[in-house]
Order: C-alpha cells, then sequence, then structure tokens
C-alpha cells in the first residue's frame, strides 16, 4: 500500500483535486480567498489536507515558543520522481511576521511527523513517510493578480522557504522552490 493510499484512510480533512489536476486551497468566510495550484500529481499520487481543520493544542501546549500555530494546508505528493511535504501558510494581505509564519510552517511539518508515527505504529509500515522533502511556502497579498516570487531561503537546513504573492501557482515550482 502506498503512502498517499495510508493517508487518504487515515484522514478526513482532504481536498479533491479538480478534473484537470489542479487544486483550489480555499479559506472560508470572514477571509474569504483562495488560490489555485495547477500540475498537481495525479490522484492516487497526492493528498491535499487542511490542517487548521484540526483541533489547536493549546489544551495540551502553552504555546510559548509557537508550538501551538500549524499552516493552512499540507500537500504530500509521492511521484516516482519525488516524494515531498509541502507546507503551506496563506495570506490575504502582508500578514504576520516571518517568525509568526515559520511557527506556522513548522507545525505543519510536525503535523505531518505526526501523520508518520501513527502510519509507522498503526500501519505497521516502518517506511511510511520516510525520505521526503520538506518545503515551506508562505502566499501573501493573495488578492493580487500578478503572481511575484519574494524570498526563497534555507532556513537551518530544515526546509526550503519561498514566499511569494498572487492566485495562481505551478506545482513543480512550488517544490522546487524556483522563482
Amino acid at each position: 500500500m502506498s503512502d498517499i493510499s495510508i493517508l487518504k484512510e487515515m484522514i478526513k480533512a482532504n481536498i479533491p483535486l479538480e478534473v484537470d489536476n489542479k487544486v483550489i486551497l480555499r479559506e472560508p468566510a470572514p477571509a474569504n480567498y483562495h488560490i489555485t495550484i495547477e500540475g498537481m500529481p495525479n490522484d492516487d499520487e497526492v493528498i491535499i489536507i487542511k490542517v487548521d481543520e484540526f483541533k489547536s493544542p493549546d489544551t495540551i501546549f502553552y504555546g510559548t515558543y509557537g508550538e501551538c500555530k500549524r499552516a493552512d494546508f499540507v500537500i504530500i505528493a509521492e511521484t516516482s520522481r519525488k516524494k515531498v511535504i509541502l507546507c503551506i501558510e496563506m495570506k490575504a494581505g502582508q500578514g504576520g511576521t516571518t517568525t509568526d509564519i515559520l511557527h506556522q510552517l513548522e507545525g505543519a511539518k510536525c503535523f505531518a511527523a505526526y501523520c508518520r508515527e501513527i502510519g509507522q505504529t498503526f500501519w505497521g509500515n516502518e517506511k511510511f513517510l520516510i525520505n521526503y522533502e520538506h518545503r515551506f511556502v508562505s502566499i501573501k497579498n493573495i488578492k493580487l493578480s500578478k503572481t511575484k516570487p519574494l524570498v526563497i531561503t534555507d532556513i537551518s537546513s530544515k526546509a526550503k522557504l519561498i514566499m511569494r504573492s498572487g492566485k495562481t501557482f505551478q506545482f513543480n515550482d512550488l517544490i522546487q522552490c524556483k522563482k
């Protein structure tokens, strides 16, 4: 069983692909904005998870160091060419500080690590979600019509961060951290 098959058995809060292999990531009212990612892998190679559907861990953790934050979405793809976990935080305008956004992205990465432990323990798959590359994507100024790259950087060798503005993106550009 593939990692994606296990995740689709495991997770309720997943978002289906559109017919033409694109996904629309939506923030509901009152925020009421969305982005489109085109060129997504096939349905059996990807799962799109709305991470902020899960209850906040603030009933257990204090949150002093940002450990209760999490990004909006996680896209996990396992194709013949690449295994990637893409953590995405969206902001309609300029959004929060870089530190706050990084905490949200790191929280989404921790969610993926939790899923890995669940798959390894309860599905008995020792190699579940192993050897995946992590990418952090912060998308701001979503209401702008033009896509404009802002910053691409390594974050302490943990993951690559790309900060962009706009509404429409290509999946391969996001996972490759291309401008």
